[in-house]
């Protein structure tokens, strides 16, 4: 099988280093990839959100599987020309996309599913937002509603910092994004993430895990794209992932296919839970980053059978075959992330560390330049370990750390607190 995966982050080395060890792929390309991809597979210069271009290269290459990684391309309907041409692709439609694209949208579905989630309002103008602020109090949530790479949400405390969140959505920190603005109920309890595989009529979970939004140790500062995860999620027991699959998950995409968008790909659902009661905070569309790549640790060649079988509509026949270990992964970002960050510094090291179906390095932001390794961004490596426990897998990981030679960058050294 000829396989394309759109991207260039760590979720996407990840997913292309479970794809390349299964025996189906006979060919793999990653566009645009980076400089740890490029170590393993192909890498191709193309426009990701752009529909007829991946068209014209899938059929140029006999590709015979798309996965799409990140979740612009899906938004933009990428998925939507694949199938129009008849190529095989992993992802939703931008119809079902709205899931992720629009937080207004999910609140829509939930509310017609009966799924518990956080109560909420929706507003187009700042100072209506900023009056219902000041009704409901803190701690209270601010969302923007729209795509804003894992960023648009702020977790206000105090009402000085839900006001300021609300001007700066409406004043366009976030793009488009911020053209409409979501204010939630503050959630109590702990958070958590279930991964779902869809093929429009079937549903299959394939785990748990449990990431690190916030940039400082003990959960401080201002929140990020993640900076480490680990899976299982111990929160998650068997009996709550059971309970949020039929309460949350199912009804959804009962509700999308009754809209004539029903889901195919992965959903994300991310969960807080207290009281072993489960609530939706949000879906994603696509695998977390880089939740996805402690999960692709534990699944390892299997992945692009389950992938394969979700974007025929064959999960039904499928099952999920799960070792009994535990996985994690520390992020290192450049100094400065998630604000102003310094980029194209050297990372040195890499090649000393090991490379097996335990221990490897999933590169996030870099890029080769006259054979070394820079960092092109503000998260730049996963480095990611599994073990029979949780502690061992940590063990791993840190020790990993320590053989990074790249003093512009920095990471927690606490991923797995929660849990540990």
């Amino acid at each position: 099988m000829n396989i394309l995966i759109l991207g260039s982050g760590g979720r996407e080395h990840s997913l292309a280093w479970a794809v390349m060890q299964n025996p189906k792929c006979d060919r793999l390309i990653v566009a645009p990839g980076n400089a740890g991809i490029a170590q393993i597979a192909e890498c191709a210069a193309l426009d990701v959100e752009n529909g007829g271009a991946v068209v014209s290269f899938a059929e140029e290459n006999a590709i015979d599987f798309v996965i799409v990684g990140p979740e612009a391309p899906l938004a933009a309907g990428v998925a939507d020309r694949l199938r129009e041409a008849g190529v095989l692709v992993f992802g939703p439609s931008a119809d079902a996309a709205q899931l992720e694209a629009s937080k207004s949208f999910t609140k829509e579905i939930c509310d017609a599913s009966n799924a518990p989630t956080a109560a909420y309002a929706r507003f187009t103008e700042a100072e209506p937002a900023k009056a219902y602020v000041r009704e409901q109090g803190t701690p209270i949530v601010v969302k923007a509603d729209g795509l804003a790479a894992g960023k648009g949400v702020i977790v206000a405390m105090d009402e000085q910092t839900a006001l300021e969140g609300i001007d700066d959505m409406f004043g366009g920190a976030f793009g488009g994004a911020g053209a409409e603005v979501v204010i939630e109920e503050f959630m109590e309890g702990e958070e958590a993430s279930l991964f779902v595989l869809c093929d429009g009529e079937d549903i299959l979970s394939i785990g748990t895990a449990q990431d690190h939004k916030r940039v400082g140790e003990s959960d401080t500062g201002p929140n990020t794209g993640g900076m480490g995860a680990y899976s299982p999620a111990p929160v998650l027991s068997a009996e709550i992932e059971a309970r949020a699959m039929e309460e949350i998950v199912r009804p959804t995409m009962a509700e999308m296919k009754r809209r004539g968008m029903p889901f195919q790909g992965v959903l994300y659902a991310g969960l807080m839970i207290k009281d072993a009661q489960p609530r939706l905070v949000e879906y994603n569309v696509r695998f977390g980053d880089p939740e996805c790549q402690v999960l692709m640790m534990r699944l390892g060649a299997q992945v692009l059978d389950l992938l394969h079988a979700a974007a025929e509509g064959r999960l039904s026949e499928t099952q999920v075959n799960w070792a009994d270990d535990h996985a994690i992964t520390v992020v290192m970002a450049a100094q400065g992330y998630p604000g102003s960050y310094v980029k194209g510094s050297a990372i040195k090291g890499l090649d000393a560390l090991p490379e097996d179906s335990s221990n490897m390095v999933f590169h996030a932001g870099t890029k080769a330049v006259d054979g070394q390794v820079h960092a092109a961004g503000g998260r730049v490596l996963n480095v990611t370990a599994r073990g029979n426990t949780l502690q061992e897998a940590r063990d791993r990981a840190y020790a990993m750390v320590e053989g990074v030679d790249w003093p512009e960058g920095f990471y927690r050294r606490d991923i797995g607190w929660r849990a540990l």
